[in-house]
């Protein structure tokens, strides 16, 4: 089983790895895309004005672009532990211990802007990019991204089962055929369920941590909606591949 996760805006500065070597990711048929990507964003740090445009900053925010500029130089961190906020403070890999942890690391893989496709252990600087970025002289991330990693995922899925916990901006990166997605939703009083936007993330976070250390190789949306049941989450199935996480409004 692979859990795949979306990426945080927010990420931990530093590291004690040494500096990006693209031949260290998995995935390596990902390699000339990211190459291309990471020279095209680390050229465009030089000019911030541009660098605010594309990536959405405030001048408040230029330390984001100082990060982006020294993407060849900076120290690198596990890719699970290079993203922060709530849906990963929800995951908290860091306290999975022994057996758990090491599922954790073989089922956990983050969709990534800059690489497209991170596996927990790839080693990673921090940076800035998101899904709906717009990069001077390009189409959007997703026109980018499509031919190089929807092959990967599809390969992915022709082997195990992939629970698709991305958001939307970061699922057009690729389509994955055959995947279990998420939706959460709250449930009124009254009983209308309306979709959750921000706390989704924790929501999301807790399926992908019970998911991450459970013993059970789950083979299809029944099952993992059992483990989550199990967990003490309420989950229902609209669909074949489809899971609804229902919370109290």
């Amino acid at each position: 089983m692979l859990v795949l996760l979306p990426p945080s805006e927010t990420k931990l500065d530093g590291g004690d790895g040494p500096p990006l070597r693209l031949d260290a990711l998995s995935h390596a048929e990902l390699e000339p895309a990211r190459k291309e990507l990471v020279e095209h964003v680390v050229a465009l740090a030089d000019d911030v004005p541009a660098s605010r445009a594309a990536l959405g900053l405030s001048p408040r925010q230029d330390g984001e672009i100082a990060r982006n500029a020294a993407l060849w130089t900076a120290p690198t961190a596990p890719a699970l532990l290079r993203y922060t906020g709530v849906l990963y403070d929800a995951l908290d890999v860091r306290s999975l211990k022994g057996a758990a942890a090491a599922r954790a690391r073989a089922r956990l893989a983050v969709g990534s802007a800059l690489f497209g496709l991170l596996r927990a252990d790839d080693p990673v600087p921090a940076y800035r990019l998101s899904a709906g970025s717009m990069l001077p002289g390009r189409g959007t991330l997703a026109a980018f991204w499509k031919p190089a990693l929807e092959p990967v995922l599809a390969a992915i899925a022709a082997d195990e089962l992939v629970v698709d916990l991305r958001s939307g901006s970061y699922a057009a990166l690729a389509r994955i055929p055959g995947a279990v997605t998420a939706t959460v939703l709250a449930e009124h009083p009254d009983g209308r369920r309306t979709v959750v936007s921000h706390f989704n993330k924790a929501h999301k976070g807790a399926l992908a941590r019970v998911l991450a250390g459970t013993r059970a190789e789950p083979a299809d949306a029944a099952a993992v909606a059992t483990l989550a049941r199990r967990a003490g989450m309420r989950v229902e199935r609209p669909g074949p591949r489809a899971l609804e996480i229902i919370v109290p409004a």
